[in-house]
């Protein structure tokens, strides 16, 4: 039987007990990215968790976010860096940590009222963030496995950590460099083989409404990234014209994912085509970590899939978002090992849905609420700010 509202209410509090139970962890009191195999405040995790931990009305969960960026400005390194672990300052190379901080202390700022919060530190952020653009004209470019993506090679100028910087600029008010950066992003993906000098790349597919997943001068991979083109939607990167095409191409390439049994569920997965074996961008070590329909390869991920369904609340389409809320509550549901009513698994296997990551994880359930939250209020809470310039 299909979920309810009832199910989806259960859910809801389900979800708010993963994270009040996550919010203190072993390391310094930091909350955990999952509550038994992730112990450790991965920044990224929590950073990602900002909005569903702030929608959620929690005193302490959004105290818990407090600790972490306090954590984080005081770990931060000399030039600006936010570490992986919000514990250790050691832990540097991400290159999704720093605006990912920059964002989770903007949402924070704006829920605490506090607009000065840790001043020093998001100066030192944007310092840092401003040298990691190679030519200088504001796309930022990252080494292969250093985004959310540890398993996997994204090189050059990812869409993902660019959604990202132009949410941050518009957050602290940079509308200029805002612009320029949205521009650049929906330049188009250069295929011919040879970049003239004049030309710069961008990340629009030709013929196509979606973004490429990385593209550096004459190198790119068309495939399509879930995360990167959820977030451009949401925040206002791509078009109101380019995002009806891109959800209804999205829902389409769904369709014929399903009906070839490389898809078992009503989400997308988070990347598409899988890579195969005799793929050129396959590696040897992604038989082990990444097999197609697997983990980045295209596993399904509860924390993209609230992205997602956010992403519809934006887009206007509130009944195919409320579909896709119950398809996610159903998924919520499924668990590895825990003996739990709802498992908020990490990943679950593309072909079947079978949970393969740990159980009852930070961002799963803070994004699971923030969807459902999104589609009560037809909003988007904090992306609304980025969206909309506020």
């Amino acid at each position: 039987m299909p979920p309810s509202g009832s199910d989806l209410e259960a859910a809801k509090a389900a979800a708010l007990r993963v994270l009040q139970h996550n919010a203190h962890g072993p390391y310094h009191d930091l909350p955990r990215a999952a509550a038994w195999g992730y112990p450790e405040p991965y920044t990224r995790d929590l950073m990602l968790s900002a909005p569903g931990l702030l929608v959620s009305g929690d005193p302490d969960l959004r105290d818990a976010l407090r600790r972490t960026l306090e954590a984080l400005a005081a770990n931060q390194s000399a030039h600006g860096q936010i570490p992986g672990l919000a514990h250790n300052p050691e832990d540097l190379g991400s290159s999704d940590t720093t605006p990912l901080f920059l964002i989770g202390l903007a949402w924070y700022r704006q829920a605490a009222g506090q607009p000065h919060f840790l001043q020093d530190a998001a100066g030192r952020a944007l310092a840092w963030m401003r040298y990691q653009s190679p030519d200088d004209r504001g796309m930022v470019q990252q080494q292969p496995t250093t985004d959310w993506r540890d398993e996997q090679w994204v090189l050059g100028y990812g869409l993902y950590v660019n959604t990202l910087v132009y949410a941050y600029l518009r957050l602290y008010g940079l509308h200029a460099e805002a612009n320029a950066l949205r521009r650049r992003i929906n330049r188009p993906v250069i295929t011919s083989g040879v970049k003239p000098p004049h030309v710069l790349e961008g990340l629009a597919v030709p013929g196509q409404p979606y973004y490429a997943l990385w593209s550096f001068k004459v190198h790119s991979s068309l495939r399509f990234d879930l995360m990167g083109n959820s977030l451009a939607i949401l925040t206002g990167v791509a078009s109101p014209g380019r995002t009806r095409r891109l959800i209804a191409w999205i829902e389409a390439q769904c369709r014929g994912l399903r009906a070839r049994g490389e898809l078992a569920a009503d989400l997308p997965p988070s990347l598409f085509p899988y890579i195969q074996p005799a793929d050129p961008d396959w590696y040897p070590r992604y038989e082990r970590f990444n097999r197609p329909g697997e983990y980045h390869n295209g596993g399904i991920w509860p924390v993209l899939c609230g992205l997602y369904v956010a992403a519809l609340v934006a887009a206007g389409r509130p009944r195919l978002a409320t579909h896709k809320l119950y398809a996610l509550t159903e998924l919520v549901r499924l668990k590895r090992e825990a003996d739990v009513a709802f498992g908020f698994n990490e990943w679950l296997r593309a072909q079947d849905r079978r949970p393969m990551g740990q159980d009852w994880q930070t961002w799963s359930a803070a994004l699971f609420l923030y969807a459902a939250t999104a589609v009560e209020q037809q909003r988007t809470p904090y992306f609304d700010a980025v969206r909309h310039g506020w």
